[in-house]
């Protein structure tokens, strides 16, 4: 099994259709990074995950807080019955001591999963990502679109990305 694929996504459409596939592989202590200009579609994606999840409130960009989190009751999976999510955007972060202050790194652990937007902004505090997803936004016959580029780096993120790939291929 390769440890990469790509995949074209037309539309807004297509991008919450990808988080609902990527809801059907996450697991408990998943450390997602997203990569991306701005506008790219990782917010979009996040929310086609959460709502996959279960969740039914509004998912917005948590570009001035930093982190949102969305604690996950499913009765349908014992695996994600009790799941908390947190969404990082750290386009805005800035100071290392920032994070540790906040008390970030307590975020990662057994029972959660982290999803992240602009991970580089915290290369030096962040653990190493289980997947990476790549945004880029390309002319897809004549519509804009993105292609996504997804990566495992961990035991944990090829499963992800075995069940992933199942699901869309």
């Amino acid at each position: 099994m390769d440890n990469n694929f790509t995949l074209d996504l037309a539309d807004e459409a297509a991008t919450l259709q990808f988080g609902a596939v990527l809801a059907k592989a996450i697991q408990p202590n998943l450390t997602i990074y997203l990569h991306g200009d701005l506008g790219a579609g990782k917010t979009t994606l996040v929310r086609g995950l959460l709502h996959a999840l279960g969740y039914v409130g509004k998912v917005k960009s948590p570009t001035y807080t930093l982190v949102e989190s969305y604690e996950i009751k499913s009765i349908q999976s014992k695996i994600l019955s009790n799941l908390m999510l947190y969404h990082f955007d750290l386009y805005r972060f800035n100071d290392d001591e920032e994070w540790e202050a906040a008390g970030f790194r307590d975020y990662f652990n057994a029972e959660s999963v982290c999803v992240i937007e602009w991970p580089e902004k915290a290369q030096n505090v962040l653990p190493s990502p289980d997947l990476n997803i790549a945004f880029d936004i390309k002319n897809i016959g004549k519509c804009l679109g993105r292609s996504v580029k997804v990566s495992a780096y961990s035991i944990l993120g090829q499963q992800c990305l075995q069940v992933i790939s199942t699901k869309i291929r």
